[in-house]
């Protein structure tokens, strides 16, 4: 293809993809590079349905587009990428023709209303879950005093000093859940924000699940080092990824693998604002999937997958994700859940 082509191509805002005649990569714009989150010195020469996942939509509209030798569009179009899923694209197919045949893809997010109505209904979520929370906190603080005060009056008529271990276990524990009442209580100006690394964070979940999970867990680290510092609270963000990884261990009973993935996202908009930089936590596992029943409702309280389960993790993670000014999504099928959080970066 002439080089003027490729120029005037690398500053289109449109996703393009260029494919010889056995429909092998030959060249990405930049726009296309930023979409899915890959490198094109990377994907030269590989055909384009092993570069993707779910290809079959896309193979369909490329079949079209060569048998009538016109452009083929197809609107509502599912792309699976290793990076971030499926996507929802329109994606027009085109044949071109030079010294030889090619065939040109252009892409369009169709993602950017669903986003929008998604983070609108989840802002709404929320504020609901947090006045549960708060009225949930405030009922469970009131009756702890009085379970503290009986263990007092209790350990002070025992006469054997090692029945008195078994009252200051009840004594230690319900200052635990005061403590944890307390914090949901808390307005949000007490969170204790400073400039963090990410990768400490995600490092400290890691270490802590894999003690509680000594065998059979396998937990990557796929870590784009360059991110700059993020500004948040540190033991919020630790709460966060460590609901969510121990949601996942749950699911797959502590047996399979975890990845923890970390990018920079650029131009999105989060809860209404736009922003030039956000951090991308990605957190991957290879379990069984969400229950279709469940996919609706997995952030609402007291809603569980699991019995025991007392559905308050997620709640908790999207609570105070939202408080970052960030947004918590997931994708999940048979095989493969990701969850993905996006913080916004000064």
């Amino acid at each position: 293809m002439p080089d003027f082509q490729h120029l005037t191509l690398e500053y289109l805002a449109t996703a393009v993809i260029l494919l010889d005649e056995e429909l092998r990569i030959t060249y990405l714009n930049p726009a296309a590079e930023h979409m899915f989150d890959a490198s094109g010195k990377n994907l030269l020469g590989h055909p384009v349905q092993q570069v993707f996942t779910h290809t079959e939509q896309l193979a369909s509209a490329m079949q079209q587009a060569v048998h009538n030798n016109a452009s083929y569009i197809e609107h509502d179009l599912t792309l699976g990428t290793h990076a971030h899923g499926k996507l929802h694209l329109r994606c027009a197919a085109t044949p071109l023709q030079f010294s030889k045949q090619y065939l040109l893809l252009e892409f369009h997010p169709m993602d950017r209303p669903l986003k929008l109505a998604r983070e609108e209904q989840m802002l709404d979520q929320t504020q609901a879950n947090r006045l549960l929370l708060r009225n949930l906190a405030h009922e469970i603080k009131n009756p702890l005093g009085g379970i503290r005060g009986a263990a007092q009056l209790l350990e002070q008529e025992l006469e054997k000093p090692a029945l008195r271990e078994y009252t200051q276990v009840i004594v230690q524990e319900a200052d635990r859940l005061r403590a944890l009442m307390e914090k949901l209580l808390s307005p949000q100006n007490a969170s204790h924000y400073s400039a963090l690394n990410i990768h400490e964070v995600l490092e400290r979940v890691r270490s802590v699940v894999l003690a509680e999970m000594p065998g059979g867990l396998t937990i990557q680290r796929d870590f784009d080092v360059s991110l700059p510092a993020l500004v948040g609270d540190k033991e919020q963000l630790i709460q966060v990824m460590l609901n969510i990884v121990r949601n996942a261990t749950q699911a797959m009973q502590g047996a399979g693998l975890i990845v923890l993935r970390t990018r920079v996202a650029r131009q999105v908009t989060l809860v209404k604002r736009r922003h030039r930089l956000a951090v991308m936590v990605q957190i991957i596992d290879n379990g069984p999937g969400i229950p279709a029943e469940l996919r609706d409702k997995i952030f609402y309280p007291l809603v569980s997958g699991r019995a025991g389960g007392h559905g308050l993790g997620l709640t908790l993670a999207q609570d105070f994700v939202s408080q970052h000014h960030g947004t918590i999504e997931f994708d999940s099928e048979p095989g493969r859940t990701c969850f993905t959080v996006l913080l916004p970066l000064p």
